[in-house]
């Protein structure tokens, strides 16, 4: 299949693949997210899944950085330890700025997958089709229960920062929420994988702008419309395929729990 890349995306892709082939180190280089997916535009990050030779891992894993700065004009660059994933190099190149990650694995690792990567550079390309086709590839989508075990508790937690007049703090559980629970809901109610909020507008996943409602200004009437309109929004959407208990006495709870507080509450802003 081809691919028409934006020019600084080609332009890297050229140069990873041309560094690959000569690093006997490395196995393979592999392309996940927008890449096989699509969608990838001048706005897309590049993801790459560097295989490494067993035996050269370490020293791969050790030397990533160099590796990078090799690349081209690299800006800045950290581990993924805050996302749970150490072996991914996160890399900001530029100008024109373009975002990489690069994560070395070996063929040992690749599973399971939530998607099945594209195949650039291979030193072995059958053994390692071989490898993927006995792989499981499946997208990490969350059960009904797991929703609902996290939904008023999340909710709750929100409107305490609201009690206590932090509209920030309640602003960003509102974010955190559409990110962990509506968006992904949004995504299963249209059948495909939960991706949080991404290109939620661009798939037509907030064709009745209910989602818009979840987003608050930073006033107290706003944060609590916001909460409402969120817990509201939940209720629609749990309703595709129930969990298998609800909790008990929401969202009544939560909605005399929030009317409950004395107004105008702290932290207003002015108009």
């Amino acid at each position: 299949m081809t691919r028409i890349l934006p020019q600084p995306h080609s332009e890297f892709l050229e140069r990873i693949c041309d560094a690959v082939a000569r690093d006997p180190r490395i196995h393979s280089l592999l392309a996940a997210g927008s890449f096989i997916h699509g969608g990838l535009d001048e706005f897309s990050d590049l993801d790459f899944i560097l295989v490494a030779e067993a035996a050269a891992h370490e020293d791969l894993l050790a030397s990533r950085q160099s590796f990078a700065e090799a690349l081209g004009p690299l800006l800045s660059a950290f581990t993924g330890e805050h996302v749970g994933e150490p072996r991914l190099l996160i890399c900001l190149y530029g100008p024109p700025l373009l975002h990489v990650d690069l994560k070395v694995v070996t063929l040992a690792d690749l599973h399971p997958l939530i998607e099945r990567p594209a195949i650039l550079v291979s030193r072995d390309r059958a053994a390692l089709e071989a490898r993927l086709d006995r792989t499981p590839v499946a997208w990490p989508n969350r059960e009904a229960d797991w929703f609902e075990a996290r939904a008023w508790i999340w909710l709750h937690y929100g409107a305490t920062k609201l009690g206590r007049g932090e509209l920030f703090e309640a602003m960003g559980m509102l974010a955190f929420f559409r990110e962990q629970v509506l968006g992904p809901m949004l995504h299963r109610r249209a059948g495909l994988p939960q991706r949080g909020v991404r290109r939620i507008e661009a798939l037509g996943l907030n064709a009745d702008n209910r989602l818009a409602g979840t987003v608050a200004r930073h006033e107290t009437a706003s944060v609590r419309g916001s909460l409402l309109a969120a817990a509201r929004l939940y209720l629609d959407l749990r309703s595709d395929d129930p969990p298998s208990v609800t909790t008990p006495g929401m969202p009544g709870a939560l909605e005399e729990f929030i009317a409950s507080f004395d107004w105008p509450l702290p932290a207003q802003t002015s108009a």
